[in-house]
């Protein structure tokens, strides 16, 4: 079945359309999910609740753009939805911390394992984690981010700066970790 065909059959609602269609997409939105989640659980339930919200919704699709884009959207709004539900954090504005400092040299990051900076970045504080998803690997502009979240430009570009801040201590703590390892093994 094509893809055409899939969303067709989806639309109908077709129960084996619908099994298709989430054995095709699931691992591609877990790993999105994963990036917004502090850990598998809730990316495994915000990815159940994202393909709930696909199959009520995928009538409105109308097939101008990307139908990954527009599953992405949906998966990405369904764990930004979760964490304004959860959000109890106040929110602190640094104008100092606004200006952009570099992170760790590029070759470390490259040699480290990406499920390690997957971890890394879930155990950001929420607000941080969602706020570097969006700005870092989702190419969203701080001004779409602030709409989002319903928070000013500087919150968004002061999160992303603290976000990084705490990547970059996590990732030198973790190679200096492993340069010592090496060299007390005699390496």
């Amino acid at each position: 079945m094509t893809q055409k065909q899939l969303i067709k059959a989806c639309k109908k609602q077709n129960l084996k359309a619908q099994g298709q269609l989430y054995q095709l997409y699931k691992d591609d939105l877990f790993v999105l999910c994963l990036k917004y989640c502090k850990n598998r659980e809730e990316a495994q339930d915000n990815l159940q609740d994202a393909f709930l919200e696909i199959f009520s919704k995928i009538k409105s699709y109308k097939g101008s753009g990307s139908f990954e884009g527009w599953m992405k959207r949906i998966t990405i709004n369904k764990a930004i939805d979760k964490y304004k539900k959860e959000r109890y954090l106040n929110i602190v504005i640094n104008n100092d911390i606004l200006r952009d400092h570099s992170l760790v040299e590029t070759n470390i990051i490259e040699s480290m394992p990406l499920d390690q900076i997957l971890k890394y970045i879930q155990d950001l504080p929420p607000r941080y984690r969602i706020v570097f998803n969006l700005y870092e690997l989702d190419d969203y502009s701080h001004q779409d981010i602030a709409k989002l979240l319903k928070i000013s430009v500087n919150t968004s570009k002061s999160n992303l700066h603290r976000a990084k801040r705490i990547l970059q201590t996590k990732i030198q703590q973790s190679t200096n970790v492993s340069h010592k390892n090496m060299t007390s093994n005699g390496h």
